[in-house]
């Protein structure tokens, strides 16, 4: 049978196909950008060799599970030659800014996060708390994702360092006032002092003055230097230089002004404390931990400044395990990086980035200076690494419970699942057992019930297969149990719960077609799919090409957590099993022996191997042993041995061996 052309195969409208147009993208460095058919920008994409790259896509040889359904529907491409891949991975970042692909990494909701900004280009610069687009002649710090953090920042600091607020009304009008005056910038304190008006915070000690020219532009850039290396994070220069101008207050015998300054070391001192001291240097780093759900992620980065976390940030990311960690981490990265200009000296993540030297060298380039990504193996560096994973777990919960986003999620998989497997209605309850055994030993099963897409363990039972068995046969244990399952008696008992609207099993056609053929003779017909472990696929009674549910869906993810949820309450099962069985000796068999003497023989000789090579003496001489029962214990573990090596002998005659070579 003719295999069916894929789409990039396909020549249309006269044109070459995209297979044919791929062929003839030149081999340099550059972006790429795939197109729907609405000519919709859908995925961008960097590369060291333009046409190499973009033929794994076609020929689906990058392994990414994403890329099968992307190229369904990619029609048309477009490409931008750069000279570097240091130039690429600038101009990715800024189309992806422009377009927002929807198969790209991104923020979950693209809303701008609260920054402290300086508007450096006025002559006496201002801060202001703001959500706008970055513009030119000013400068931003954050972004901050808590907006109560990031103004009680903006509040403390202006109590630690004279400066004024961009929001002043006498600030605006001074400003207005300076540009209505270029000639006279140099002399701006003496203009404003004529034509200016004092404002509130003047009057309250929060304001430096501007307004009314009491602080000329040398002074008052002091101020915003000061400012400024607070809010990156530089705050040990600032606590010496207040001390500093304190004592030499007090000196003077200016003690107004030393109560000022003591006022506001009390609260840097305040805000520092809120800090959590983590390293013993002055390491100036950031460590971005990453959380992931099916189709959602979180990243929290923890911004640590002269050994000291000043903030923390989460990211609520529109990827999750549907892409790969490694590009949901540079994505991130290159996103974040591109928004704010605190950059530190090294960034550290939990796993090493294939295009790292990249990003390293774009990094130092917007830094100005070296920076560094590393992957810290172990000590503070790790653990805090740890600390901010946990972070952005518990942050993308809150998101997740906030929004309502598990529900959402769940009534899509019934809804996908009812499709996708011709269902007269949503599975409201389904149902699926999993067979869990050693050669054919303590083989038991497992049925779970989810209830409106969620796990209903009140409706979780196990089984002991009764059936003997010398080998494992899953069919024969399966057939067991769905007769039990749904034998008259059991459909009958209102303890276990309603008629399922789906039955799943653990496997492919055969155990299908076997739990079909269990269901015929009881007479039942439930729905049935069986969910093969290899490559998802789902088998359907109808049809003998397995149904493929799309990587990353809500319906995949249900179903495989249902099967993987069956698969760890059968082996838990199974294994508590076994383990009562291996904590059973040949002791519990001898008459006299309760388990008072047995833990009295194994505190004295340590094993059952010891016990074994001991004789009649050695073991009367247990306490709580007497002669008659040592004597049972040595003959019982005799007649034990002895039967062992006759069981051997025959085994090793019945395969043609030589009995001595068995141990």
């Amino acid at each position: 049978m003719a295999r069916a052309p894929l789409p990039w195969d396909i020549s249309r409208n006269g044109e070459p196909s995209l297979r044919d147009q791929v062929d003839q993208v030149p081999t340099d460095p550059g972006c790429y950008l795939w197109k729907n058919a609405q000519g919709t920008v859908i995925y961008v994409g960097k590369a060291k060799n333009l046409r190499n790259r973009m033929r794994q896509y076609i020929n689906l040889t990058d392994d990414r599970a994403k890329i099968p359904l992307m190229m369904q529907e990619v029609r048309s491409f477009d490409y931008i030659v750069v000279e570097n891949e240091h130039e690429a991975l600038v101009l990715e970042r800024n189309l992806i800014a422009q377009y927002h692909p929807y198969y790209n990494v991104d923020f979950k909701d693209d809303k701008s996060y609260p920054y402290i900004a300086i508007t450096e280009s006025d002559t006496f610069p201002a801060i202001k708390y703001t959500r706008e687009r970055h513009r030119k002649g000013t400068r931003y710090f954050g972004p901050y994702t808590d907006a109560h953090a990031a103004r009680e920042t903006v509040d403390t600091l202006r109590k630690v360092v004279p400066i004024c607020s961009a929001n002043c009304v006498e600030w605006k009008r001074a400003k207005r006032i300076l540009e209505a005056h270029p000639d006279d910038i140099d002399v701006a304190n003496l203009l404003l002092a004529r034509e200016g008006r004092p404002c509130f915070d003047y009057h309250v000690g929060k304001g430096p003055g501007v307004c009314i020219g009491a602080v000329d532009t040398v002074d008052y850039a002091k101020n915003v230097d000061q400012v400024e290396r607070f809010l990156q994070g530089k705050r040990s220069g600032i606590t010496d230089e207040l001390k500093s101008q304190m004592k030499e207050a007090a000196a003077d015998l200016d003690f107004e002004r030393a109560g000022r300054l003591k006022h506001r070391l009390e609260s840097l001192s305040a805000l520092n404390v809120r800090q959590q001291v983590m390293f013993a240097s002055d390491v100036n780093l950031d460590l971005v931990g990453f959380y992931r759900e099916e189709t959602i992620s979180c990243a929290c980065v923890f911004v640590v400044r002269e050994g000291r976390t000043i903030r923390s940030v989460e990211f609520i990311l529109d990827k999750g395990l549907d892409v790969s960690e490694t590009e949901l981490a540079e994505s991130f990265i290159k996103r974040y990086y591109d928004e704010t200009a605190d950059i530190p000296s090294e960034v550290d993540v939990a796993i090493e980035l294939p295009d790292g030297e990249n990003i390293s060298q774009w990094l130092t380039e917007k830094r100005g200076h070296i920076c560094r990504l590393h992957r810290p193996q172990r000590g503070e560096k790790s653990n805090l690494l740890k600390m901010a994973e946990q972070n952005a777990h518990h942050a993308l919960n809150r998101y997740m419970v906030r929004t309502g986003y598990a529900d959402d999620r769940t009534n899509q998989a019934l809804l996908e699942l009812e499709s996708a497997l011709a269902l007269e209605a949503p599975p409201m309850r389904i149902e699926c057992f999993d067979i869990s055994t050693i050669h054919g030993h303590f083989t038991v099963a497992s049925m779970v019930v989810f209830t409106n897409g969620r796990p209903d363990k009140s409706q979780y039972r196990r089984f002991k297969i009764q059936t003997p068995l010398t080998e494992a046969n899953d069919f024969v244990s399966m057939s067991e149990v769905l007769a039990r399952r749904y034998g008259p008696k059991t459909m009958a008992d209102k303890k276990f719960g309603s008629r399922p609207d789906l039955l799943v099993l653990d496997g492919g056609k055969p155990q299908l077609t076997a739990a079909i053929e269990q269901l015929k003779i009881l007479g039942l017909d439930i729905p049935c799919c069986g969910l093969a472990k290899s490559d998802e696929e789902v088998f359907v009674p109808w049809d003998e090409t397995p149904i493929v549910l799309p990587s990353g869906s809500p319906s995949l993810y249900l179903i495989k957590r249902v099967r993987d949820e069956s698969h760890r309450f059968a082996i838990t099962f199974h294994r508590e099993l076994r383990d009562k069985a291996m904590t059973k000796s040949v002791l519990d068999d001898i008459e006299g022996v309760g388990p008072t003497r047995k833990r009295a023989l194994m505190r004295r000789f340590g094993s059952l191997k010891k016990i074994k090579a001991a004789s009649v003496e050695e073991l009367a001489e247990t306490p709580g042993i007497p002669k008659a029962v040592a004597e049972a214990v040595y003959e019982t573990l005799r007649a034990f041995d002895e039967d062992n090596a006759a069981r051997k002998q025959e085994l090793a005659e019945d395969e043609g061996q030589k009995p001595e070579k068995l141990k």
